[in-house]
């Protein structure tokens, strides 16, 4: 496959979207693993994905994002244009709205306590959207929106691995809490991928919510990690009343977190150089964010 940079970018557009042809290609700052986006001009991004696994994404949330956006009380990615292979590149691509703010995880000045209220109640509009017919948890988001139990085998693959390295009855009292509830009513919509860098912000405050990619209908618990990935004591719990659900969605949420920072730690998952995913297991252990 043709390096995505770029020069592949301009030459796509200008054979399928001759009127956005002139306009100039560069790189974002930040990318992520899945998709490599780019700046068409000043209003328009284009986001395509970086392999074979991550195609089933764009007719998703081309599909969806649309449906969702009049719904929500932040702005997220809306299609303008579906791309089809073409120029040594396999897979079809999209153009967006280019949404303006920093990563949350990249900015300064935020306010930690209006994110997670602001995050609390989007997640919470999410939630309310009208799910019929939409895509039911699977492989398709990477079990997110599943239950738990669906990585049980990685939890104990990793409590092995790591031995010693970590309180092992700890983790498991966690993930044994995570295994005891389900999600008892109907599926509902979640985000899949809930992290800093998919989080924009404008003068300290949450403005956009981006990377629809793993979204789908099912158990929300998954959208929670958060709590501990980059929110504080005091912020969880402003999550949490904004966020809306109960004890058991939480200790299935706390399973989420824990199963990733394990994952990650064992080698099993992406790689961790800076060893954030340590620091967000101590934190699983540490608080519950529950009661």
């Amino acid at each position: 496959m043709r390096e995505i940079d770029a020069a592949l970018v301009a030459e796509l557009v200008r054979e399928q979207f001759p009127r956005w042809g002139d306009l100039p290609v560069r790189a974002v700052a930040r990318q992520g693993w899945d998709n490599r986006t780019f700046r068409l001009g000043g209003e328009l991004a284009v986001r395509l994905p970086s392999g074979e696994g991550y195609v089933a994404a764009v007719a998703k949330e081309d599909r969806w994002l649309p449906v969702l956006a009049g719904r929500l009380p932040l702005p997220v990615p809306e299609p303008v244009g579906a791309g089809r292979p073409g120029a040594g590149y396999p897979f079809p691509w999209s153009v967006r709205r280019w949404l303006p703010g920093e990563p949350l995880d990249a900015a300064e000045g935020v306010d930690p306590a209006g994110v997670a209220r602001d995050l609390g109640g989007f997640l919470t509009a999410l939630r309310a959207a009208p799910a019929a017919g939409g895509p039911a948890a699977g492989r398709h988001c990477w079990f997110r929106g599943c239950h738990p139990s669906v990585y049980g085998d990685q939890v104990g693959r990793a409590l092995d691995v790591l031995g010693d390295a970590v309180d092992a009855a700890a983790c498991r009292a966690v993930w044994a809490a995570a295994l005891t509830s389900a999600w008892a009513a109907a599926p509902v919509w979640f985000h899949g991928d809930v992290a800093p860098g998919n989080l924009l912000t404008v003068g300290g405050r949450l403005a956009a919510v981006i990377d629809f990619g793993t979204c789908g209908v099912g158990d929300p618990a998954c959208d929670l990690v958060i709590a501990w990935t980059w929110l504080g004591p005091a912020e969880r719990r402003v999550f949490r009343a904004a966020a809306g659900l109960d004890d058991d969605a939480w200790r299935r949420a706390r399973g989420w977190a824990l199963w990733k920072a394990l994952a990650t730690m064992a080698g099993l998952s992406g790689p961790d150089p800076a060893g954030h995913q340590a620091a967000v297991l101590r934190r699983v252990l540490a608080d519950p964010v529950i009661g």
